[in-house]
């Protein structure tokens, strides 16, 4: 099957990293997320990653701490998912970069825009860990500016909720899902989708956003393809 898209930023959620145990990191889930990513690859889809760092720990955790420490702290989370990912994807048969937006030389490469487009122009994948490197911005924010840097064609959001509902589905069983919103929506109605920062950013720049459930990793899959899962943002 042809692919719909063909530069892709996928955000995965820390808490997504760690399976069912809710903290941490679980290897077979990493490995079956790396696994569904080598097969999107093989399709000849251009695949870059921003994980989040909620698995152990986000900045509003540090009550009574200096805010720009604690976010700094999840900062460096995302550095560990974003090794435990490049792990799982070499595993699966994948070459892949981790690129941060902090200098960290003898763990990943500094974030260069020109240097991450070529690496996936070879095929490789690209993990952008540290978010922007700024303290106040999340790593929804950075996949949105990350997306539109290198051009990329859409942004999938796996979260381990399957796509957008009016309200908390974990909390009100007649929740409604929602099929299709624009970005002014989600804004105007204050949807939990992303931060409205990231939001608008994907606004400005006219990135679409695809909101679905990472607990089917295959669903990755089945957004490339262009098939019907999740919320689209447009």
């Amino acid at each position: 099957m042809k692919p719909k898209y063909k530069r892709v930023m996928i955000k995965i959620s820390g808490e997504a990293l760690a399976g069912g145990n809710g903290f941490g990191i679980d290897t077979k889930t990493v490995n079956t997320i790396s696994q569904t990513i080598k097969e999107c690859s093989d399709m000849g889809v251009e695949i870059a990653i921003v994980v989040g760092g909620g698995n152990f720990w986000r900045g509003r955790e540090g009550e009574g701490m200096d805010r720009s420490r604690a976010d700094y702290m999840g900062m460096l989370a995302t550095v560990i998912n974003s090794l435990a990912l490049l792990d799982g994807l070499e595993n699966a048969g994948l070459t892949a970069r981790v690129q941060t937006a902090i200098e960290m030389r003898q763990i990943a490469e500094p974030y260069i825009r020109l240097k991450a487009v070529r690496h996936l122009e070879k095929g490789r994948v690209v993990i952008f860990a540290c978010g922007t490197g700024n303290p106040f911005f999340s790593t929804d924010t950075t996949a949105a500016l990350r997306a539109a840097e290198i051009d990329a064609d859409i942004i999938l959001l796996a979260k381990n909720v399957d796509g957008v509902y009016n309200s908390d589905p974990h909390i009100n069983p007649k929740a409604k899902k929602y099929e299709s919103l624009s970005y002014i929506e989600v804004l105007n109605q204050g949807l939990g989708v992303m931060d409205s920062t990231a939001t608008s950013l994907c606004m400005d720049n006219k990135i679409p956003l695809l909101v679905f459930g990472i607990n089917e990793p295959q669903n990755i899959k089945r957004a490339i393809l262009g098939e019907k899962v999740g919320t689209l943002v447009s």
